[in-house]
């Protein structure tokens, strides 16, 4: 019997060969200076590339939207050019890749922003919250974020022309499309969650002014690539870089009905994945489902069974494998073979070389 997760699936104009998704990973490892995606991160892609869809690590905006030391931008020529590297990589393996569009917020540090104060929608300090910068060596380190400061009227909208050009960029360096990183406490989520955002405009207060600089931004990246080229990746039930919501599944179920209005190709919905994290209520998935009629993506703690069982019970139509695919770029040969999976390697996952990128062998059956 052909799995449910080898069955091939229509996603705009693209025909996608299984419905495994590489979900987006932050891997640090762009090129320095300039921040652009390089020949080792075009080999490490490529030998994922029979995943039905690749989503790129996060990649930022702009020199403002970067929260971590070594991630890749997509907003200069030259950065346009490296990317351009991976998706000829990608496509020469018959793969498809969308670029995950990023803009951390207050999730920084000014180190890693040209020492800059960061912005959100508030200014509202996440706490508890580290990220790394460059600190001269291989390793990175680890500070705490700052206070941010927030947003002008003028600075939303520039931050909202950004992300317009960056999806053209994306288009330009030959992705499929783009995910809006809309999830895990960064920028755009710092607007929809209530307790993230306590402002008193039209962005601020009510859910619908919460969820306006997510619609706005959507609007310009569909005006200016298309509906069918254009996903959206949100985290309703984490409480990931200090972003918490009072009411996450009207929240969100209100999110998704409004993406449905702009017709983006997929929602793609991160599952909380810590060890011993409650499960997405069924409820809330089935509500999820109904109100967003696309191609609808989960990632977080599947194995091959429950993915199979969601995309058979119709609450999902692809499924996400993170971290599975850091040590296995052969995953979806090895899930529908049965075959063993290849742990991580914690330590190499930011940062360095191709020592835990790309050095991860395929499976070989025994002679």
């Amino acid at each position: 019997m052909t799995s449910s997760l080898f069955q091939p699936i229509q996603l705009g104009n693209l025909t996608l060969h299984n419905r495994i998704v590489m979900p987006p990973m932050t891997r640090s490892r762009a090129s320095q200076p300039g921040y652009n995606a390089n020949e080792l991160m075009a080999t490490y892609y490529a030998q994922r590339a029979t995943a039905g869809l690749i989503i790129s690590e996060g990649t930022q905006i702009s020199p403002m939207a970067k929260g971590y030391a070594w991630t890749p931008g997509i907003y200069t020529p030259e950065q346009i050019t490296g990317w351009k590297k991976v998706t000829d990589a990608v496509h020469a393996k018959g793969g498809a890749i969308f670029a995950q569009l990023w803009h951390v917020g207050r999730v920084t540090h000014p180190d890693n922003i040209c020492g800059q104060q960061p912005i959100s929608s508030s200014a509202i300090k996440a706490e508890n919250v580290k990220v790394f910068i460059d600190n001269g060596t291989d390793e990175p380190g680890f500070v705490d974020v700052v206070e941010p400061r927030e947003m002008t009227a003028d600075d939303i909208q520039q931050v909202i022309e950004q992300y317009r050009q960056a999806a053209l960029n994306a288009i330009e360096a030959g992705f499929d499309g783009i995910e809006l990183h809309a999830a895990n406490g960064y920028l755009i989520n710092q607007f929809i969650d209530s307790e993230a955002n306590n402002r008193t405009d039209e962005y601020g207060g009510s859910l619908e002014n919460r969820l306006r600089f997510l619609d706005e931004v959507v609007a310009a990246m569909v005006k200016a690539i298309g509906a069918e080229r254009v996903g959206v990746r949100l985290a309703p039930l984490t409480t990931l870089n200090g972003t918490v919501d009072a009411d996450p599944i009207n929240t969100y179920t209100e999110a998704a009905t409004l993406l449905n209005k702009h017709k983006i190709v997929y929602l793609h919905i991160a599952e909380v994945d810590w060890d011993d994290a409650p499960d997405t209520p069924n409820a809330f998935k089935q509500a999820l489902r109904n109100a967003y009629q696309g191609v609808l993506i989960y990632a977080g703690r599947y194995n091959a069974e429950k993915a199979q069982q969601a995309i058979k019970a119709g609450l999902a139509d692809m499924i996400g494998f993170g971290r599975p695919f850091v040590a296995n770029p052969d995953l979806p040969n090895r899930i529908q073979n049965g075959y063993p999976l290849a742990e991580h390697v914690p330590e190499t996952l930011f940062g360095g070389n191709e020592k835990g990128l790309i050095d991860y062998p395929v499976y070989q059956l025994e002679d």
